[in-house]
């Protein structure tokens, strides 16, 4: 019995694992390979010269590599804290019996289901500096207070273009996760909120003592989730800085750092292996954040 359900699971798995294999570790595996080489990526593999750890050396005396790892550092912080926050605020009103709360779900999720590329393109749009949305509005308000109106440049200001880019991936994800929460929320029995209404707790002291533990696990995915979008933006800083990152690259991201140095050209003696490796300590990164976040995180189960 137990070979026939072996054998049963197997035939299920094979596919799936076979192609994880293929298309997920092989590329890895190749990519650290690369990353110890020098390899303009262009040339024939038997141009591929060996050079060992030089290029990670490198890294470590490289200054706007460090500066991508910064601003995504700050990604890391902000990100993360500002869509749990917004995604628990808007479940927790949307599960309230709220009116029209059916029609705002739908409304706050729809960014998600729109391409990141999209959603980009349209932001910087409204962030223009004459024709943005952003601007007029702000202008009108201006002229509300008798005040004169400006057309700043959200995406090119060394002090805003990276909270621009950052408000831009919060607006985004944060319908993906209020509709988690939801069901998560949903899943409750109301019995516990009964016996503590009953013995007198209120709304906020239900929701840090029976909704947040029962949670929990749901929040603590959400935060890998959010850790692996902090450490990658390569989408929303290539598009709204039109590929710049932003004047003095005050956007640039690991990402965006490791296309450029791979794909960018210059006076990079060794484009493709050093881009490899900035994306080999990218990977580590995410790995390593990842766990500790889970590490950090991890707490007793409760059931209901």
């Amino acid at each position: 019995m137990n070979s026939r359900k072996n054998l049963f699971i197997f035939s299920y798995m094979a596919l799936p694992v076979s192609l994880y294999f293929v298309f997920v570790l092989v590329p890895y595996l190749g990519a650290m390979a690369i990353s110890l080489t020098r390899w303009t990526g262009t040339s024939t593999l038997d141009a591929i010269e060996f050079r060992g750890l030089q290029s990670f050396q490198r890294i470590l005396s490289d200054e706007k590599f460090w500066s991508a790892l910064s601003h995504n550092l700050l990604v890391l912080i902000v990100m993360p804290i500002c869509t749990l926050a917004l995604a628990l605020l808007f479940a927790a009103l949307f599960t309230q019996g709220l009116k029209g709360a059916k029609f705002f779900r739908i409304v706050f999720f729809f960014p998600q289901v729109m391409s990141v590329a999209i959603v980009a393109i349209v932001w910087g749009f409204v962030f223009h500096p004459t024709m943005g949305i952003l601007n007029g509005v702000l202008n009108l308000v201006a002229q509300a207070f008798g005040r004169a109106g400006s057309n700043f440049p959200w995406l090119g200001n060394v002090n805003t273009v990276l909270p621009s880019v950052i408000s831009v991936a919060i607006w985004q994800a944060v319908g993906f996760y209020m509709v988690l929460f939801i069901a998560g929320m949903q899943g409750i029995p109301e019995e516990l909120y009964e016996v503590s209404r009953i013995d007198g707790a209120s709304a906020w002291v239900q929701f840090w003592s029976i909704t947040i533990p029962l949670l929990w696990e749901t929040i603590r995915t959400a935060v890998v989730f959010l850790t692996i979008a902090a450490m990658d933006m390569y989408t929303y800083v290539t598009i709204l800085t039109n590929g710049s990152g932003g004047p003095s690259r005050a956007a640039d991201v690991l990402a965006t750092y490791m296309y450029q140095q791979a794909f960018g050209g210059g006076n990079n003696s060794n484009p493709f292996g050093y881009g490899t490796a900035i994306g080999v300590v990218l990977l580590l990164i995410i790995l390593m954040l990842s766990a500790l976040g889970l590490r950090v995180t991890r707490r007793e189960v409760n059931e209901y």
